[in-house]
Order: C-alpha cells, then structure tokens, then sequence
C-alpha cells in the first residue's frame, strides 16, 4: 500500500472539517475515498458540490464493506465512536477515532480489547492538542523531573463559550441520550487528556457539575473538580460553555518549579533549591528560595493539530511509525470526566478506576429521562473552533 484510502463517518460540523482537512494537499499518502452519513441531506450537499467524486453511502457496513476503503475516521456522535470503532475493526479497517473515545469507559474498553485481536491495524485518537509543542514540552519538563515533585495543578478552561443556537444546531446536542454529556464530553477531552498525559491520573475526584445552568440543556454547563494524586498532590478542574471572556490557563506546581501555559506561551520559573530541602535546612523564619525565570524555547502551535494527528495515523499505517495518541490511551481521560459525573451525581467522592457499572447504572437514569428535540439540524462553521 502506497496510500491509505479514506472513508469519513459522518459529515456533520468535525466532519467536515475532516474532509477539508484531507482535501487540503497537506497530508500526504492519503486519498479521500467515501463519505457516510445517515442524513440523506448531508451527501445531497456534498454530491452537488463535487460531483461523483467520492463514493456516498448512508449506512456505515456498506461503507466498511467497500474493499477500496483502507481507514475511517469516525466523526459521528459520541455514544456511537466505540461501537463503530469495533465494526471496523471487525471489517479490517484502520480506524482514526474523533474525541471523546466514547460516552462511557465500559464501551472504550470493549474497543480497545477488540483492537488487541487486531494488532496489524492501527487504532488512534484525534488528540490534536498532544501534537502542540508546548503540551509535549511541559511534559517533558514534569516526567525529567525538572519541577520536582508534583505537588498543584490547575486548569481554568473556560473559554469554550458555546451559545443556545449552537446547542440547537443538532438534535443530539446536549442531552443525554444523544451527546452522553455536556462541556466535559464535548470541549473538554482534550483538556482532560493533556491532565492526566502530563501530570498523570489522580487517585480520587470529588466535584461540582450543573446542568443545565444558563442554557436550555439536559447535560452539564458548567464544572469545578476536585481531585488527589497518590503523593499528595492535589488539582482543580474548573470549565464552563456559559463565560466570556474566557480562560486558558494551566498550572503545574512542583517542588522545585512551577509551569504556566497561558496566552499561548509556556512560563517557567524554578527554586534554586527543592522547596523540601529549603525547608528541612533553613532557620532564618521568614524566607523562600531563590527563584529563576527560565526561558523555554519552544512555540505554541494550537493550529496544525489535526493535520498532524491525522499524518501521524497515516504514517503509523505505512511505515510503522510510533502513535501519538494510540486508542489505548482514551479511557483516561474519559475516566476522569465519567468520575466528575458520578461524583457530582452522587455528592461523594470517586475512586480511580472507577466503579464502570456503576457510572453506567447512573447514566441510564439519565438517559431514560432524556428527551427529544424538535430542531432542524445544521452544520456549522467551525473555523478555529478546534
């Protein structure tokens, strides 16, 4: 194989921008093929825009049963990314999987132990932000030790301002039989990725989530979590869709260093000696280390994500190179968001790993009070949205 074929599962709003993305001549080695959506509508435009093209198919077997067809990239609703992911799987497909790797961790898992039967295809995730060189240097500069010991994080995210007709843009939108969550399963995975991928996974959450709160919406608006690390360390997790201006700013805390990702720059500043022996050796009362500004070379790129993810899958196909975001790695971050839901459902705190048939037993309540929306579905433009 010489170039890898491509199929689109869904071509709503990321979709969309999957086709763009593909058509764009950047990536290179890959052809897009065909195209699935169950919304006759959505071929109908395509097909009037590109003529025939590309193959069209409204049920998503026919498309995997296309042996022309090499990969696909699932872009449909949420609850729906497993179970495709494992129907291509099954058809001998490589499989490039949009975030979140599913609704729930009991699902992500089923998938992931369907790709270990199939470890000649490749299985990744459309962690975008894991290709930022500012995300990779600040965890390079946690796991090298350069901060120390762990000891805070924080992450305010809250400029992922969303309107009611955003919400209305899609009948699944927002509810929880269709979307399976609000801003922690929609804007949020990447966040929740980059967390645990840098810092990595804490021990127990408890949170605060409300629903519905500014907007007309079944699922969660807004979040604060509160989370511990097997050392000691602790974190907050603060998000909401309903703020503007918002904020981006990540902090990780050690004992020696300090990191802030902010306006897209990476700060770091760190104690001439560990906070630790400075307070095991000094007698002097009031007194803090000797701190340096140090500056880091590196660039924030929040651009070009998506090409290389997409490259890297397309490479990792063709020359076996190494992935960025293997699927594997999905049930993280979906863990930590299914854990700020059950705590805020059940006002306690959760352990990690969590109790996965409970957190499922608890989303069904939702799901069986889910109700339907009356809208005219629409695509919409999502530039610089991602």
């Amino acid at each position: 194989m010489e170039t890898v074929k491509i199929g689109i599962v869904g071509v709503g709003n990321i979709g969309s921008f999957h086709m763009r993305n593909v058509l764009g001549g950047e990536l290179k080695n890959a052809e897009l093929l065909a195209l699935c959506d169950i919304n006759p509508e959505k071929l109908d435009r395509i097909q009037e825009q590109y003529g025939n093209r590309f193959k069209l198919y409204g049920d998503v077997d026919d498309l995997l049963a296309d042996p022309e067809v090499d990969a696909i990239i699932i872009a449909t609703p949420h609850y729906d990314h497993p179970v495709i992911a494992i129907k291509g799987l099954k058809a001998g497909k490589h499989v490039l999987v949009e975030k979140p790797a599913g609704v729930y961790t009991k699902k992500v898992r089923e998938m992931i132990e369907e790709a270990k039967k199939h470890p000649e295809l490749s299985l990744s995730l459309v962690y975008n932000q894991r290709m930022n060189p500012t995300y990779q240097k600040a965890k390079e500069l946690v796991e090298s030790g350069q901060i120390g010991e762990l000891r805070r994080t924080n992450w305010i995210i809250t400029n992922w301002y969303r309107s009611q007709s955003y919400y209305n843009s899609g009948g699944w939108r927002a509810t929880w039989k269709g979307e399976g969550g609000g801003v922690l399963l929609n804007q949020d995975p990447h966040q929740l990725d980059l967390w645990q991928w840098i810092c990595g996974m804490p021990e127990r959450i408890f949170s605060f989530a409300y629903y519905g709160k500014r907007r007309d919406v079944e699922v969660e608006t807004e979040v604060t979590a509160y989370c511990e690390y097997a050392n000691g360390a602790t974190g907050v997790f603060v998000t909401t869709t309903t703020e503007t201006p918002g904020t981006n700013r990540f902090e990780i805390v050690g004992s020696q260093g300090k990191i802030v990702i902010e306006d897209e720059q990476l700060k770091f500043r760190r104690t001439v000696t560990d906070e630790k022996e400075w307070n095991e050796t000094y007698t002097g009362g009031f007194g803090e280390p000797e701190v340096w500004e140090i500056k880091i070379p590196v660039a924030f790129d929040g651009s070009t994500g998506h090409l290389r993810v997409t490259q890297n899958f397309v490479n990792n196909i063709l020359f076996g190179e190494e992935l960025v975001a293997p699927a594997t790695d999905g049930i993280y971050g979906l863990s930590i968001s299914n854990a700020i839901h059950l705590s805020s459902w059940l006002g306690q705190w959760v352990e990690l790993p969590i109790d996965e048939d409970l957190f499922l037993e608890e989303l069904n309540k939702k799901i069986a009070d889910s109700k339907d929306k009356d809208v005219k579905e629409k695509v919409l433009n999502t530039e610089n949205t991602y």
